[in-house]
C-alpha cells in the first residue's frame, strides 16, 4: 500500500487518508474517490490530498478485517460478527457463555503485521447475549493480503464460546439456629442470582446442621446437575464439615483454598458421578465478585479448571472489596 500526499488529478480510485472540507459538506477520511470528488476538490481550489492506494497484493481494511474475524470465529457457535467498518468487525457472543479463547495463538495472530490487531476480553469471561467478546481492526487503510492471510492462519478458531451446559443447582446451607431464615436472605438471592446470569435455575433448596453427617446426606439426597454447599461457620481446614461430607459420600476434593480475594475460603471437587461441588466463601452471600464466580462459571460451562489454574488465578486475584465482609483486609 502506498500512503503520501499526491496532486488532485492523481487522487481517482485512491483512499482519502484525511477528511477535507467542501462548500458542499465535508469529504470523509476513507472515502474511495471518484471522477466527482477530484472535481469537487479542483473546484474548492484543493491541489493535493494525501491518499492511500492499494497495491496488488493488498486488501483494503474492511475486507482484511473480516477475513481475519471469519477465521476467528471459524468452526465455533454462539458468535455472530458485526458489519465491517472502518477496518473494524466486533465478535459478539449470541447467547450466554464463557469467552474460550487459545491466548498463545492469539499472542501470535497479533505478531503478524502492527496494523493488523486484535483485542478479546478476558480467557474465561462470563458473556451475556450481546456481549462483545473481541475486535478485529485494521490499522490503516489497508493490509498486505499475505500478513491477513498469515493471521488468520494462526488463529483460526481460536475465539470460543463455551456455552453453560449445566441446568440446575442444589443450594445446601447449614445453620447452628433452625430458625435462621439463612434459606430465603439476603445471601440465598445473591446466589440465586449468579445462577439466574449463567442461565440455570437454582431447583432445591435445603438447610441442615452444621454437621458433616447431615450435609453428606443432604448431598446424596441431591439430584441436580450441581451442588453448592454454604456453611455456616467459614471452612477453614481441608478436614471441616464441607469437605468432610463431599469425602463421607465418596466424591474428591480437588481443590481447598483459592489465591483470590474475596473467595479464599473456597473449596470444590466432584461426586463419584461427575457432579460438581462447591463450597462457596462466605463472601457468596454478597453480590459482588468473589474468587468463586469464577469456578462456578467454569464449571456451568463444562470446563471445571484443575488446581493448578486455580492457583494461578492469584495474579489479577485481588478483587474489590465487599465493605459487608464480617472479616475485611482492612489497613
Amino acid at each position: 500500500m502506498e500512503f503520501g500526499a499526491v496532486t488532485v488529478g492523481e487522487a481517482a480510485g485512491a483512499v482519502l487518508a484525511h477528511s477535507v472540507a467542501l462548500p458542499g459538506g465535508k469529504l470523509k477520511k476513507g472515502t474511495v474517490l471518484n471522477t466527482d470528488h477530484v472535481a469537487a476538490l479542483g473546484a474548492a481550489g484543493i491541489a493535493r490530498v494525501t491518499v492511500a492506494r492499494m497495491g496488488p497484493g493488498d486488501l483494503g481494511e474492511d475486507e482484511a478485517a473480516m477475513t481475519l474475524a471469519h477465521a476467528l470465529v471459524d468452526g465455533g457457535e454462539g458468535l455472530r460478527l458485526s458489519k465491517p467498518f472502518t477496518g473494524r468487525v466486533n465478535i459478539h457472543a449470541t447467547k450466554i457463555g464463557l469467552a474460550h479463547l487459545d491466548a498463545d495463538r492469539l499472542h501470535a495472530v497479533n505478531a503478524v503485521d502492527d496494523m493488523v490487531t486484535l483485542a478479546t476480553v478476558p480467557n474465561w469471561r462470563r458473556m451475556g447475549e450481546g456481549g462483545m467478546v473481541a475486535t478485529v481492526k485494521v490499522i490503516a487503510y489497508g493490509a498486505a493480503r499475505a500478513s491477513v492471510d498469515k493471521a488468520a492462519a494462526l488463529g483460526r478458531g481460536a475465539v470460543r464460546l463455551a456455552p453453560v451446559v449445566t441446568p440446575d443447582a442444589t443450594l445446601i446451607v447449614t445453620t447452628h439456629d433452625a430458625g435462621s431464615g439463612e434459606e430465603t436472605g439476603k445471601g440465598f438471592k445473591a446466589i440465586e442470582g449468579r445462577l439466574t446470569s449463567l442461565g440455570m435455575t437454582l431447583a432445591d433448596t435445603v438447610q441442615v446442621p452444621h454437621d458433616a453427617q447431615a450435609v453428606a446426606d443432604a448431598i446424596r439426597g441431591a439430584k441436580t446437575a450441581m451442588i453448592l454447599v454454604l456453611t455456616a461457620s467459614a471452612t477453614s481446614d481441608p478436614a471441616d464439615v464441607g469437605p468432610d461430607a463431599l469425602r463421607q459420600v465418596g466424591g474428591q476434593v480437588t481443590r481447598f483454598g483459592m489465591p483470590v480475594d474475596p473467595g479464599n475460603l473456597l473449596f470444590y471437587g466432584a461426586l463419584g458421578d461427575g457432579r460438581p461441588v462447591i463450597g462457596l466463601p462466605g463472601c457468596a452471600r454478597s453480590p459482588a465478585m468473589n474468587g468463586a464466580d469464577w469456578v462456578l462459571e467454569r464449571l456451568a460451562a463444562g470446563h471445571p479448571p484443575t488446581s493448578a489454574e486455580i492457583g494461578a488465578m492469584g495474579v489479577g486475584g485481588l478483587l474489590k472489596e465487599i465493605p459487608t465482609r464480617k472479616q475485611p483486609r482492612g489497613g
